[in-house]
């Protein structure tokens, strides 16, 4: 039996406006929430958009700040009146790596702190609840200290040696594990060049003790062994007018900074003293200026007829050499063909052989 279209159309209704009706509902109930929380929302927005505007103003007038204070600091460096010494202890461009790190450090420091306390209090104004975040963060810092804390200890002790001005690029120091010349100085490692070539990566946390040999100044020692019965107060004033003449020439004009000094006798033995004589030089010089004042000293020595002596007595081998019988051999007894030891190494004469008896 067929139902009339007015019910059918009626049933068929009845679904799709109840979804309408719950459609318009929610709308309204959307709009309504809206138009309660539209102010809260702006206000938080607006609140996150000034801590964001605020944070990034304060950390680009933190770093300029910190930027603008390095340079004043080179700046005012640069125009002191300082000794020889003095520059050439920390040079300009040693000052201005220094500086450069330190600022680096700094500034690295405060765009951390301002933006980490700017991402806190959006964080706080989003309602989410920062105890459970803390709390992760806390384990999460914890778990990364006990592994990574040789990381850290490298890191803070590459800090305070910039800070401290421990050493810089182009000084050659003793790293107790490694020794050479500084080729880059890092906030976690130190590559050092050592005397062969080869580059050394030493850790800043391993790092117990550092012996700068370019920071002051350098000593050159320079012992000289000459004979006892020599006369020392020539052998002196032949020392003091090499070293004074070496001293007038270039570049040792430059590189010794003091007057060599005859300190005396180092050593005395039963064939031979010791006299020392030492140099203050620039830094780094000293091996240089050792080898060059031995030379010297030397040469003059050959002109005056002193004789510098060590390892074997100068006596023993003399007489070595003038003993004309040392590179002659002793005489043999078989070069005489009479002689009862080569009459008994001559070989024995054959015997005639059987055959020939038998046919004669």
């Amino acid at each position: 039996m067929l139902r009339p279209w007015s019910v059918i159309a009626a049933a068929d209704s009845t679904p799709g406006t109840a979804s309408f009706d719950h459609a318009q509902k929610s709308a309204t109930n959307a709009a309504t929430w809206v138009e309660n929380n539209w102010a809260s929302w702006l206000t938080t927005g607006l609140q996150i958009v000034l801590i964001v505007v605020i944070a990034m103003v304060l950390r680009a007038a933190v770093r300029r700040m910190i930027t603008q204070l390095i340079a004043r600091m080179n700046k005012h460096t640069e125009h002191r009146q300082i000794g020889a010494l003095g520059g050439l202890l920390v040079n300009t461009e040693r000052r201005r790596q220094r500086s450069e790190a330190i600022g680096s450090v700094l500034r690295s420091v405060a765009s951390f702190l301002i933006m980490g306390t700017a991402a806190l209090m959006v964080l706080s104004l989003m309602k989410i609840d920062l105890a459970p975040v803390l709390a992760s963060v806390s384990v999460a810092g914890v778990a990364v200290g006990f592994g990574a804390r040789n990381l850290v200890t490298d890191f803070l002790s590459g800090v305070f040696m910039i800070l401290e001005d421990q050493y810089g690029v182009g000084d050659v120091i003793d790293a107790g594990v490694a020794q050479g010349t500084v080729i880059e100085v890092g906030l976690r490692v130190t590559k050092l060049r050592g005397d062969n070539g080869e580059i050394w990566y030493v850790r800043n946390g391993e790092v117990k003790r550092i012996g700068n040999l370019s920071q002051g100044w350098a000593t050159a020692v320079v012992d000289v062994q000459v004979g006892y019965r020599e006369n020392l107060d020539r052998a002196r004033e032949v020392i003091a007018r090499a070293a004074e003449e070496m001293s007038r020439e270039a570049p040792w004009d430059e590189t010794l900074w003091e007057p060599v000094e005859v300190l005396g006798l180092e050593s005395v033995s039963a064939d031979s003293v010791v006299i020392q004589t030492q140099a203050k030089t620039m830094p780094g010089k000293a091996t240089t200026v050792a080898r060059e004042l031995r030379w010297r000293i030397k040469k003059a020595f050959d002109e005056a007829g002193i004789v510098i002596i060590g390892g074997a007595p100068i006596a023993l081998t003399e007489e070595a050499a003038t003993d004309p019988a040392a590179a002659v051999s002793a005489p043999s007894a078989l070069s005489n063909p009479n002689s009862p030891q080569s009459t008994a190494s001559a070989p024995l004469p054959q015997e005639p052989s059987a055959g020939t008896h038998l046919e004669k």
